[in-house]
């Protein structure tokens, strides 16, 4: 099954939603995995992953601005997104180019620059054909129209740790004004095509944790620091057109593999610093309050879309993993700005350099299978409840602190 959509008559049945943005109780927040568990577990922000390449059907002339999407990948984006939105999970999509490794395909899709020599993880977005606007509206106005029959999408975050742009928004080698600059110009076809479906969705500028500094061992053609292509960014916005951009931020602990969030040694917090973590987090918080990078007088929205803690293989590994999830969680409790922590991941994946970061163990000789709960499950699901304080408060000494907070 396809769904044929032309650009010139797109949009003609729809109507524009102009419910404001929903206010969820708390922060909590899942990349969900397995629905039913995350609604078991209380979450209130769920992410899903879109990959654009897999919805782009060949039959597609974009010559025409005529393009067939992949029914079977929508209907199954359906089944993530409706049990969530249903039942009062506000649902942020993040939507990434993966490499198909068929080259016309990826000619379509991803950035013309993109290294066809090169592994990379997701692709930059191409803005030389109506591809990206087309896809974007077709899902828009599926799951953020005014009829959400599909279920109901508020986030949309627009690729994926794009100041790293040799792994995670690749589009060859490159400088950051260009980086930023072909960024702002599929971000911007993005927000437009969602705008034109809802008044009041939100979009989400994606980075990792770098700030002052970049990905080590990469040439600056290749990464660049957060905080250089965050405000680079903006004054691209600015000078092309201001609108309402937010930021999804990525504070994983400086080592992935240590979970010991409290005790990150190489940041500061001023505005130099090289990473921002959770220790930190209030960096970010002060310079998107710089005059310069508000809209209408006031700061852009923070979510955190992606970070989990490491379980070591040890005694102490279960425990460190939750104290790390305790810590982050009273952390965010300081910061308005920040308006969700989208935990990563569900259950554990095999394939992720060795991180163990679920909630759930995977089952053995699978990739992410659940098999069962870690320590870490019990503490998230008392997230945002009466019994939140006492099952913190008992592994405060796991850290060494005196109390929550900046040690």
């Amino acid at each position: 099954m396809r769904h044929l959509l032309c650009l010139a008559f797109a949009g003609f049945a729809s109507a524009q939603n102009t419910d404001p943005f929903p206010t969820p109780p708390n922060q909590k927040g899942l990349q969900v995995q397995m629905v039913d568990d995350a609604l078991a577990l209380g979450i209130h922000h769920a992410g899903i992953n879109i990959n654009l390449t897999a919805l782009l059907d060949m039959k597609s002339k974009p010559e025409t601005g005529e393009f067939v999407f992949n029914q079977n990948y929508l209907t199954s984006l359906d089944r993530q997104i409706k049990p969530l939105s249903d039942r009062g999970v506000l649902v942020y999509t993040i939507l990434l180019v993966y490499p198909s490794k068929d080259p016309v395909r990826d000619a379509i899709a991803l950035h013309p620059g993109h290294r066809k020599d090169y592994k990379f993880s997701v692709g930059g977005f191409n803005t030389t054909n109506r591809f990206l606007e087309a896809a974007i509206g077709l899902l828009a106005e599926r799951w953020s129209d005014a009829h959400p029959e599909h279920g109901r999408v508020w986030g949309w975050i627009i690729g994926n740790e794009v100041n790293s742009h040799f792994l995670w928004n690749n589009m060859g080698l490159v400088s950051l004004e260009t980086a930023a600059s072909d960024y702002e110009k599929a971000y911007r076809i993005a927000h437009t095509a969602i705008r034109k479906h809802s008044q009041h969705a939100r979009t989400y500028v994606s980075f990792d944790h770098h700030w002052a500094s970049s990905m080590h061992n990469v040439s600056a053609q290749e990464a660049t620091p957060g905080r250089d292509f965050l405000d680079t960014f903006a004054r691209l916005v600015r000078e092309r057109g201001d609108f309402d951009w937010n930021v999804a931020w990525h504070p994983y602990p400086e080592d992935l593999n240590n979970p010991r969030a409290w005790a990150d040694k190489t940041i500061t917090t001023d505005d130099k610093t090289n990473k921002v973590t959770f220790k930190n987090l209030q960096v970010l918080a002060q310079h998107l309050a710089k005059s310069e990078l508000l809209f209408e007088g006031k700061p852009r929205h923070i979510i955190l879309s992606e970070q989990g803690f490491q379980t070591l293989l040890n005694p102490e590994g279960e425990k460190l993993q939750a104290a790390a999830y305790a810590y982050a969680w009273e952390k965010i409790q300081n910061l308005p700005t920040v308006d969700a922590f989208i935990y990563h991941r569900h259950v554990d994946h095999a394939h992720e350099g060795g991180l163990r970061l679920g909630l759930w163990r995977n089952a053995p000789n699978s990739v992410a299978d659940p098999h069962s709960k870690k320590l870490i499950y019990d503490l998230f699901k008392k997230a945002g409840t009466p019994e939140w304080r006492a099952a913190a408060d008992a592994l405060l000494p796991v850290t060494g602190l005196k109390a929550w907070g900046n040690p």
